[in-house]
């Protein structure tokens, strides 16, 4: 099984246990989350766009506050104690919210908390995750390995929203919280299997990073280093530019789906099985691009590839929503988007962070995939919001996105370039 899975996946056998454990972890991860995912959405379709808008303003602030918070915690605390335990306080978080929605399903503070609560845990647990994978293999090995991890995730990401499509109506979303929570319990086992194999590591990393004696001490430093990092490094700021132009595109998509979706379907139920099944389509599609196409993208065509064909596509899928703007070519562009962002541009990114150093791999990074990504998203919110409110429909919404695919793709060239032209410069030191 080794042999054949190493044939298929460019996986070497002694990187098998990791690379299987890895993937294990992400499939709960992301599991978990996309169980609980559409929940989310059809409490945004009861909340109204306005107040989701709101939302995601709070979204953005509660963000900001969890930089510092967590710039302490890896300053602090030995990863292998603080990565299990983040697991295991979502799991809690997620089980008493199930509890509170069962007793009391029409309460719009909890569903408002609930929102900012999930949508935040969304960019922060993968973040967290990539931080350590990026920590755990070389450029070489990411290019070979992250898509088969990330293959794991939209695993996961298949099977949770696939659950939910098919259980929402006897479960109810409060027992879909359960089940997420039921996820996140066995991360913290796979996630403390995964930093004991770390550890075991008998070669040290080519990047020169620390061996197993000395390798899980805290990272000490400022809290708010992420920030300045990321301020004085022209090559952080067009990550943290490209992160911000992919939110954007993603912002308007969201809202003309809420538009939309409410607009057909009155059901809550409903919704929660449709926006399950957009889930587990894009998912469907996603793993098979990962297992095998985007690894031999990347290591043929290089970094650049995987950040910038999806935003020429998304321009397309916005010029097609300008002048047909309705359900299906909405779904159709929303899964492209989705399904290539997970295949290509969220492995293309997290290639972007593997020369960097452990500080900017957990602090810079953690501020530009949560706080820079919701600000983003919330001042985007409020832009279309401003837009509609002054009399302008979906049409210029559209041709806004698609001004922001083509920044988008450009900054992406720009930055799979910088980080392909570094990469040959390693090899050819080698």
């Amino acid at each position: 099984m080794a042999r054949i899975f190493s044939t298929l996946t460019a996986v070497e056998r002694r990187e098998m246990p990791t690379v299987v454990t890895a993937f294990l972890l992400f499939f709960c991860v992301l599991g978990g989350y996309f169980a609980v995912r559409p929940v989310r959405e059809t409490v945004g379709t009861i909340l109204g766009r306005d107040r989701v808008a709101n939302l995601w303003l709070a979204t953005w602030i509660v963000s900001l506050a969890i930089v510092p918070i967590y710039g302490a915690v890896v300053a602090k605390i030995r990863r292998s104690v603080f990565l299990p335990v983040i697991y295991g306080l979502v799991a809690v978080a997620l089980a008493t919210i199930g509890a509170v929605l069962q007793a009391q399903p029409r309460s719009v503070a909890v569903a408002q908390f609930f929102y900012v609560f999930i949508s935040v845990l969304s960019l922060f647990l993968v973040s967290v995750f990539w931080s350590f994978l990026v920590e755990l293999f070389d450029s070489g090995q990411a290019k070979r390995l992250f898509p088969v991890i990330a293959a794991g995730g939209s695993a996961g990401a298949l099977v949770g929203p696939l659950f939910t499509d098919f259980a929402a109506r006897t479960i109810g979303n409060g027992g879909i919280l359960f089940v997420g929570a039921a996820m996140f319990v066995l991360a913290v086992v796979l996630q403390a299997i995964l930093i004991r194999l770390w550890k075991r590591d008998p070669e040290p990393r080519r990047d020169g990073s620390a061996t197993q004696q000395t390798r899980d001490r805290a990272l000490g430093g400022n809290p708010l280093a992420g920030i300045t990092l990321v301020l004085r490094s022209p090559y952080l700021l067009g990550i943290a530019t490209y992160v911000a132009l992919l939110a954007t595109a993603n912002t308007f998509l969201y809202f003309e789906q809420l538009r939309l979706v409410a607009a057909a379907f009155s059901d809550t139920q409903t919704r929660t099985s449709v926006f399950a099944r957009i889930d587990w389509i894009v998912q469907s599609l996603t793993i098979l691009s990962q297992l095998f196409l985007t690894g031999r993208i990347a290591s043929r065509l290089g970094v650049v590839v995987l950040l910038t064909m999806i935003p020429v596509a998304i321009f397309c899928g916005f010029v097609a929503l300008a002048i047909w703007n309705t359900f299906a070519v909405l779904t159709v562009v929303i899964v492209l988007r989705r399904s290539g962002e997970y295949a290509f541009v969220r492995p293309g990114r997290e290639m972007l962070w593997s020369p960097m150093g452990k500080e900017t791999k957990y602090k810079a990074k953690n501020f530009v995939d949560v706080p820079v990504y919701r600000g983003a998203d919330a001042a985007v919110a409020q832009l279309q919001t401003a837009i509609e409110s002054a009399g302008f429909g979906a049409q210029v919404v559209a041709l806004l996105g698609a001004l922001g695919a083509t920044l988008w793709a450009a900054n992406g060239w720009w930055l799979g370039r910088r980080h392909d032209s570094a990469a040959a410069q390693e090899k050819a030191r080698r």
